[in-house]
């Protein structure tokens, strides 16, 4: 029996999956982590002590736990992103990685990269804007204000192309990847952006383009004797994970779309033609030579952990049926939830949470309800930024926030959507595997594990309703800006 594991470094966990060529998963693992916020802003990762022990811990148990007729024939790696680490000649990390969109650190550098290159300029041939998701700017940062790490840097990775050059030494980076590496890539053509890499990159050469299904190399004996891998098996390239998971649901064809609830908000959608616009990032898909358009919120099930554990840290299932009880909209009290700042569509790193129409009639099911409907119109003024680009065909939703049955109505009551549960909920790991078999032709590149569940339809009866709070929503961050950027420059000490 050949077998295949996917392995996804998440934002909370990193989680392994053994498969078999039906999809049958066989195993699993995860293990948890911490992410480090050393100063405000900051978010990072060490990527030897976690991602890469993790990978270790997490191989080693699946394969204790194969079958004895069982022969692993392929892995595949996903991770969060996109990332900087940044590593010298022997592979050794010359500073912790600097994580994704909910690092904020290098705003001064996104102002002044795009001053030098230009706004529209970016736009047109990277297909994003630059904001605290680009790493261009990260990489700039560390040379403004580290240049002793930088000078020790010989090559930079992503997170899952850390991994596959551990495994491998082979240097390389998937296409989807590369393209939210804005700058640096060139999204039209499907390569870097050779002057502007230059540019930014300077000396630190760039790392061969792959696409996120296809093998980059075989394991080698280092690899083998710490993560308990067969020596020699094929390693496939993998990518961002909320792409890996989109993948694994099914979402590959133009108007095809994904909610993934998680500690923040990931929408992805596929899209037939090139499609830019300033509040969203453009990318290349899973695929090869595919594009999709993709969003992220700087916070979601964190605010609502958050909320949990500033309110007395009741059970899950206390507060959910407090907030059952209370009526959609929360009577009157809105949620601009902004505690993180945010990205997608504001990208405002001073951005911060706002109550409005807080009473004192209002209980803690309130704020959790009004939290989760918060959440929800920032995702109903992405999914019409989609809709300019492709209408939407279907809505898959995957992710542990659909836990909450109160946030999951919310979100298609206030959207209008539809929601398609898929039956197996592994996540990233699950694609990562799928990607795997296809690439070393265990099954036919069109294959799809998923089974769905069930769906989640919007009440037409409350629609009316948040059709209204919808819009004064919407007011709510305009009108606030100048007084919370104010309040963020008194706390800011970056």
């Amino acid at each position: 029996m050949e077998l295949v594991i996917g392995i996804d470094m998440g934002t909370g966990s990193s989680k392994g999956v053994l498969a078999d060529a039906g999809g049958t998963v066989l195993a699993t693992e995860t293990v948890p982590h911490e992410t480090s916020m050393p100063r405000p802003g900051w978010v990072e990762v060490d990527p030897e002590r976690v991602w890469w022990q993790e990978i270790c811990t997490i191989s080693s148990a699946l394969m204790a736990a194969k079958p004895t007729d069982g022969d692993v024939v392929a892995i595949c790696v996903s991770g969060v992103g996109p990332c900087l680490v940044l590593c010298d000649a022997d592979l050794r990390p010359t500073r912790p990685a600097i994580l994704y969109g909910v690092d904020t650190r290098a705003s001064a550098e996104i102002a002044e990269l795009t001053e030098r290159l230009g706004a529209e300029q970016i736009l047109a041939d990277a297909g994003t804007l630059l904001s605290s998701q680009a790493v261009g700017p990260k990489m700039l940062w560390v040379r403004n204000h580290e240049p002793e790490v930088w000078a020790r840097s010989a090559r930079w990775y992503g997170s899952n192309s850390y991994i596959a050059a551990k495994l491998t030494g082979e240097y390389v980076m998937d296409h989807h990847t590369a393209s939210q590496c804005d700058p640096l890539y060139a999204i039209k053509d499907f390569e870097w952006h050779p002057r502007w890499a230059e540019q930014i990159c300077v000396d630190i050469p760039m790392p061969r383009l792959c696409w996120p299904g296809e093998v980059v190399g075989t394991v080698h004996r280092r690899g083998a004797e710490e993560t308990g891998l067969p020596e020699g098996i094929p390693v496939v390239a993998g990518t961002v994970d909320a792409f890996a998971e989109a993948f694994s649901v099914g979402v590959r064809q133009p108007g095809d779309q994904m909610l993934m609830y998680g500690s923040t908000m990931f929408l992805i959608q596929i899209i037939d033609e090139f499609h830019s616009d300033p509040a969203l990032w453009t990318t290349a898909g899973v695929q090869e030579r595919t594009l999709a358009l993709a969003a992220g919120t700087s916070t979601a099930g964190r605010l609502i952990s958050w909320l949990q554990s500033v309110t007395g840290n009741a059970s899950f299932d206390e507060l959910t049926s407090e907030a059952m009880a209370v009526p959609p909209g929360s009577e009157g009290l809105l949620l601009l939830p902004y505690l993180a700042g945010e990205r997608t569509p504001v990208f405002d790193p001073d951005a911060r949470g706002v109550f409005a129409g807080l009473t004192l009639r209002h209980n803690r099911g309130h704020l959790f309800r009004s939290a989760y409907e918060g959440i929800s119109f920032g995702i109903r003024q992405i999914l019409e930024m989609f809709d300019d680009a492709h209408t939407a065909k279907r809505t898959v939703a995957v992710g542990g926030g659909l836990r909450s049955p109160v946030w999951a109505q919310a979100l298609s009551d206030i959207t209008g959507r539809t929601q398609l549960v898929p039956e197996q909920t592994i996540g990233a790991s699950y694609g990562d595997a799928l990607l795997a078999a296809i690439a070393v032709d265990l099954v036919a590149p069109e294959t799809d594990w998923t089974k769905l569940a069930r769906e989640i339809t919007p009440d037409p009866k409350v629609a009316s309703l948040y059709d209204d709070l919808y819009q004064t929503w919407r007011e709510l961050y305009p009108a606030t800006a100048d007084q919370v950027h104010h309040l963020a420059r008194m706390t800011d000490d970056r």
